[in-house]
Formats: C-alpha cells, structure tokens, sequence
C-alpha cells in the first residue's frame, strides 16, 4: 500500500524544476498545443481531484488546473527513487468527463 501524494508536495518539486515527464505525458502535451509552462500553471493553481495510492506504478493522482484559459488535467506519480514524474497531461472532455471536475457516468 502507497502513500498518497500531497499537492504541496507536487507544487514544491514544479517550483523547484525537480520532476521528470514521461514520454507519453509530453507526447500528450504536444497534441494539445500545451507549453511545459502550461502544465506547470496548471499544477500550481490546481486542485487534486483523485487519489491513486495503491496504483500498480506506485502512487498517484489526477490534478486538475487551468491553464492557457482552459482545463487541464495532470497525472502525477512518485516513481521508486523518489522523484515528481508527470504521467500523463490532457484536456478533460466528454465522454469521459462532464466537466473538468465531473467525471461523466459512460
């Protein structure tokens, strides 16, 4: 069993450059037309909406943040050496979502 990630913890290691993206998760920010400052924004100004301790990559959570006057959600993990990795970066949309906040019930 993880321990859960605390946002101020998250925030602390963007302020201080100390994370790692993963390929997929810059891959994602490309398509999306998102800057890494974009990203980072987002997980300042954000909100942890979902909390995955116990994920079989080690523990993680879903931020959700504005940036560049739209939504965007942040998947962050703690990878076994101890470092900020940002897993994934998207726009919520439907059908998976309602709203930024609400997951949709598909």
């Amino acid at each position: 069993m993880g321990e859960p990630l605390q946002l101020a913890w998250i925030q602390e290691r963007v302020r201080n450059n100390q994370y790692l993206y993963t390929l997929h998760a810059d891959e994602e920010r490309r398509e999306d037309g998102m800057s890494i400052a974009d990203v980072e924004q987002a997980i300042l100004g954000g909100l942890l909406l979902e909390d995955y301790p116990n994920d079989r990559r080690g523990p993680s959570c879903l931020i959700y943040g504005p940036a560049a006057n739209r939504p965007v959600h942040v998947v962050c993990g703690r990878n076994s050496a101890g470092w900020l990795v940002v897993i994934t970066v998207y726009v919520p949309t439907l059908p998976k979502w309602k709203s930024p906040t609400e997951r949709s019930d598909i």
